[in-house]
């Protein structure tokens, strides 16, 4: 059902996938070509945002910030997934795996390689802080527009 609290969260959880995205981009080699990444970053944001954090709200302000961490993290189990996913793809369609289960497994490999690069003070700080304010942001709504 939708409410203020969903709608709140979901914004909330996009704009710090969107600010993370553009704090990743100089950290990555200069090579890479992002394309669609800070706005599928976002996109994910809104869903996690929606679906996670949303239904979660009314809990206290302790919860709250519990469920910013949680969505917060959510979020960047999905963008690695989702961006691996694409990279594996990507390698698949040139022949580089022998099976089905090397490409599976490559998943993985990447996802352990972008969570290394996330591993920055900056990074990790505006993941932390989107986390509480997005958290209690969404509690805020959620008690004033029931």
């Amino acid at each position: 059902m939708p409410d203020a609290a969903r709608l709140i969260a979901a914004l909330c959880i996009c704009c710090v996938g969107f600010i993370v995205s553009h704090q990743i981009i100089p950290l990555m080699p200069e090579s890479t070509s992002f394309g669609y990444f800070t706005y599928v970053n976002a996109i994910i944001g809104v869903c996690v945002g929606w679906t996670v954090m949303g239904k979660r709200a009314g809990r206290g302000p302790t919860a709250a910030i519990h469920n910013g961490f949680g969505g917060v993290m959510m979020m960047v189990l999905w963008c690695l997934f989702v961006h691996s996913s694409y990279q594996m793809f990507d390698r698949a369609m040139a022949n580089w795996y022998n099976g089905a289960f090397d490409a599976l497994l490559a998943i993985f490999k990447f996802m352990a390689e972008y969570g290394l690069v996330m591993i920055n003070p900056l990074v990790i700080f505006s993941l932390i802080a989107g986390g509480i304010l997005s958290g209690l942001a969404t509690e805020f709504a959620w008690r004033t527009w029931r």
